[in-house]
């Protein structure tokens, strides 16, 4: 699939605009009114959301237009569907969004078939989730999605395993002022968060030298297990430095633990 191409569907990438915040929260307003010149300029001031996410399916085999354009329609949902008073930003919003629609968009072109039934068991389970994390902004267990759409956990894990779409934990996912994310950094391992040297009284010494939002993020995301988006949103700054932070962070924190 060729990324590096300027001209996507019709859009010369190269000269895409780029929204300050205070643009895009009078556009929002706007928006909010029924203004349809204003939703047109907002989907346009974030086009560069859709390119970066399509960036991380560049092992398929999918033609760079029909991603961009199934991913502008994950981004038209997004703007339709997003609630500034959640004080989160749009991109944190956003992204998932996108990627989902287009994961969607490969399930169904997928070579491998997969059974009617399960394909809808998976997509029931595909939509409680995101309806859950739009509602507590937060990933629900397989056991509350089970709740939901009252099916057997069994069965959800064993549709949605069918329908996936193979990723490595190093594949970029967004990139945000120069610091990229990548898909282990939206994953929180609640059984194994370094307890085994978290608790150690050595370390305890070396997090009383990281800044207080360092430390803030450092337990937040290994004491309490929460995903980096989690942790964003808690302390009000985007995912991408969160990952900075926590990465600088457990740099420090090693070196004074050799």
């Amino acid at each position: 699939m060729a990324l590096n191409k300027v001209e996507i569907c019709g859009v010369n990438t190269s000269k895409l605009p780029l929204l300050t915040n205070e643009e895009k929260d009078r556009l929002f307003e706007r928006i909010r009114e029924g203004d349809t010149q204003a939703r047109e300029l907002y989907i346009k001031g974030n086009l560069r959301l859709v390119l970066s996410v399509i960036k991380r399916f560049g092992s398929s085999n999918e033609n760079a237009d029909d991603l961009f354009q199934i991913g502008c329609i994950g981004l038209m949902k997004a703007i339709d569907n997003f609630d500034q008073s959640l004080n989160v930003r749009f991109s944190t919003y956003a992204v998932p969004m996108i990627i989902g629609e287009i994961r969607r968009y490969l399930r169904d072109n997928n070579s491998i078939r997969v059974s009617r039934s399960m394909r809808d068991t998976a997509y029931k389970a595909i939509y409680a989730k995101e309806g859950y994390v739009k509602k507590h902004l937060k990933e629900p267990t397989i056991n509350e999605i089970a709740q939901e759409i009252g099916i057997a956990k069994e069965d959800i894990v064993q549709a949605m395993d069918a329908i996936q779409t193979p990723v490595s934990l190093y594949d970029p996912v967004y990139t945000e002022g120069g610091d990229t994310l990548y898909v282990m950094d939206q994953i929180s391992d609640k059984k194994n968060r370094e307890e085994n040297w978290v608790e150690a009284i050595a370390l305890k010494e070396a997090v009383k030298k990281l800044s207080e939002r360092e430390r803030n993020i450092i337990e937040l995301r290994f004491y309490e297990g929460k995903t980096q988006m989690e942790v964003a949103e808690e302390v009000g700054i985007s995912q991408a430095q969160v990952s900075r932070l926590e990465k600088n962070a457990l740099k420090l924190l090693r070196s004074h633990l050799r």
